[in-house]
């Protein structure tokens, strides 16, 4: 083969997703004031897609407050896996697309760990999502014993067995998976940005074995844990992280567009 002949096969593009998860915080008319004032901080850009995920009560006035056309999307903290019925106190999906939600996080360790979620509760939940065509950002993590004892990778793969059993590849395209290291979560001690590639990429090996290198290496794997200014840019600058899910940063308008911004610019 001459070398005019050589067959190139492009890798393909993973746009950064910068999701801003508020946990129980900011009333409607913080939610409100905050986007405005996050918009106001923020250049639109092809580079990065950026989700906010505010609680339930505060869906209607985040939504109001971006528009029907915002760059930025609307996202939910957590849904039921029916679409209906005598479940008190839950939020189906068709309720959440309602409400111009494109994004539900899925499976958060503190849903894990302070409600007792089970993985098989949260498969149910990834299905739900997709069946109404929400992206799940599916999170999953290892525990500091685990990560102590060398039982990261299999901690991780093992929730991802169950949570994402059955996905047809197709499916599967529509999730993201977030990793989100437990003993990292609210603690300010982030994993290092070696750590979290190495699990990234025992991730991405995980897809590729139950379906194909395809699904693998275009599914968007994201970080979560202590994420901050001062860290993000270490971690996006790894072509593994696919970008952050973001927590307490997240709260302060200038900070989490500290993060956006560094998304932003890291392809460029």
């Amino acid at each position: 083969m001459h070398a005019r002949d050589t067959i190139h096969i492009e890798k393909p593009v993973r746009i950064p997703l910068i999701v801003g998860n508020w946990k129980m915080n900011k009333t409607p008319s913080e939610a409100a004031a905050f986007i405005r004032d996050l918009l106001e901080r923020l250049t639109p850009s092809p580079k990065t897609d950026v989700v906010l995920t505010p609680p339930f009560t505060s869906l209607e006035s985040a939504s109001k407050a971006l528009g029907p056309s915002s760059w930025i999307n609307l996202g939910a903290q957590n849904l039921h896996w029916e679409q209906q019925g005598a479940f008190t106190g839950e939020v189906s999906a068709s309720m959440l697309r309602e409400l111009n939600c494109r994004y539900v996080i899925v499976g958060h360790s503190e849903r894990r760990m302070l409600f007792g979620e089970r993985d098989e509760t949260i498969q149910k939940k990834v299905r739900a999502a997709l069946v109404q065509g929400l992206a799940p950002i599916l999170c999953v993590g290892e525990s500091l014993a685990e990560r102590e004892a060398g039982k990261a990778t299999s901690a991780v793969t093992a929730q991802l067995d169950v949570n994402l059993a059955g996905l047809a590849q197709q499916e599967l395209a529509s999730v993201i998976i977030a990793y989100e290291p437990v003993w990292a979560i609210g603690t300010g001690r982030a994993a290092t940005t070696e750590q979290a590639v190495a699990v990234h990429q025992s991730i991405r090996s995980f897809v590729e074995a139950g379906w194909n290198s395809t699904t693998a290496a275009a599914i968007r794997i994201l970080y979560g844990g202590s994420v901050t200014p001062q860290n993000a840019e270490s971690l996006l600058a790894s072509e593994a992280i696919d970008g952050a899910l973001v927590g307490g940063a997240c709260l302060n308008p200038d900070s989490f567009a500290t993060i956006v911004r560094i998304a932003q610019t890291r392809r460029a």
